[in-house]
């Protein structure tokens, strides 16, 4: 029986993956030991690690599968790019055999194929989506209801988006420029943040580039981090007092303890499933890092809630083709069955003082 979805993603810690081994050992077995566990990761081929059913609010379920890339956490540098593509090719190949019939690409390997889908193989009756729109609305939506919680005014605030070159991030640019003073992009590929800027330019806005983070993180009240990999330049005590720091990478930009200085951080990107997810076996503590129910990456759902819609179709491929429009019917097709912004947390655990006012601000 053809699935109706499935979910292609990777651990972004040794403790994550030996969490995900260990369901696919079954129980009752000893841990593999760190050492064993680096050396054997490697040669683990893609496969299916559980079942997963989404619950529309609208009271229909869709039925997928998660499927594990299996890249080694350590290995997701620039020099492994080709050795991570050949994985999530693979990955993709799996899925196809399942009988998915749309797949979302999750956390690095969205990354890895959002410029070129060719890379992908042969997809038949299947399509791809990497959900970089639904992740582009929940981080607008965090944005906008972090600003409402704490009072500031968009108007006068200036916002650095860094991994502003990429397609979250030049998404995050064409929704937010017009709504803020100044847009300061960084990202390593001065090219396309110099086109991007010309786009945002021509329609108003005031931008800035720059490929140096040092000279631009104490100038922003509003930070978004949608790197493709941790940002250790991007220090908290660099930033302006009380800005307001949206961390959307994965694997995280910002260390764990990034939380403790006198900024607001908080994960973005991220949706909760009102209607629920069930998995089997249930490999919830496994794969939930969160402190609420029911929450994951907007990459993962968009193509969740798409089954649920009934439209299997790649929304979201290729680079630069997120729109405010687009952005915005993502956003409306997820909220019809349920999916919405995720209540506000880090590494910490909740953000409390915006707890309460999350949902209300984002509708």
């Amino acid at each position: 029986m053809p699935l109706d979805f499935a979910l292609i993603a990777h651990q972004e810690s040794w403790k994550a993956a030996a969490d995900v081994l260990s369901v696919l050992r079954g129980p009752g077995l000893p841990p593999i030991l760190d050492l064993d566990l680096r050396e054997l990761f490697a040669w683990i081929p893609p496969r299916t690690v559980c079942r997963v059913e989404l619950t529309s609010s609208l009271g229909h379920s869709v039925q997928g599968v998660y499927i594990d890339a299996f890249i080694p956490p350590d290995r997701l540098g620039y020099e492994f790019r080709q050795e991570n593509i050949a994985r999530v090719r693979a990955a993709a190949a799996y899925a196809i055999k399942e009988g998915a019939k749309i797949v979302s690409l999750g956390g690095f390997s969205s990354i890895l194929i959002e410029g070129d889908s060719a890379l992908l193989p042969d997809a038949g009756d299947t399509v791809f989506t990497t959900g970089n729109t639904l992740t582009v609305s929940l981080i607008v939506q965090g944005i906008l209801a972090m600003c409402a919680a704490q009072g500031r005014e968009l108007r006068e605030a200036t916002l650095l988006i860094v991994g502003a070159s990429g397609d979250v991030g030049s998404g995050c640019a064409r929704c937010l420029a017009p709504l803020v003073k100044r847009v300061v992009l960084n990202a390593r590929a001065l090219d396309r943040l110099n086109t991007l800027a010309g786009e945002l330019r021509s329609g108003g806005a005031e931008v800035e580039v720059s490929v140096d983070l040092q000279q631009l993180s104490n100038q922003a009240d509003i930070v978004i981090c949608v790197a493709s990999l941790e940002s250790p330049s991007l220090l908290l005590k660099q930033l302006r007092p009380n800005a307001i720091v949206c961390d959307a990478g994965y694997p995280k930009n910002l260390s764990p303890a990034a939380g403790d200085e006198d900024c607001t951080l908080f994960f973005g990107g991220l949706g909760q499933v009102t209607g629920g997810m069930r998995f089997e076996p249930d490999v919830h503590r496994v794969l939930h890092h969160h402190p609420f129910p029911n929450i994951a990456q907007g990459c993962m759902l968009e193509g969740m809630v798409l089954a649920l819609e009934g439209r299997f179709e790649p929304f979201s491929h290729g680079r630069g083709f997120i729109t405010p429009e687009r952005v915005h019917e993502m956003g409306a097709i997820a909220a019809r069955h349920g999916v919405q912004l995720a209540p506000f947390h880090n590494a910490n655990g909740a953000v409390q003082e915006a707890l309460h006012t999350t949902q209300e601000q984002t509708r």
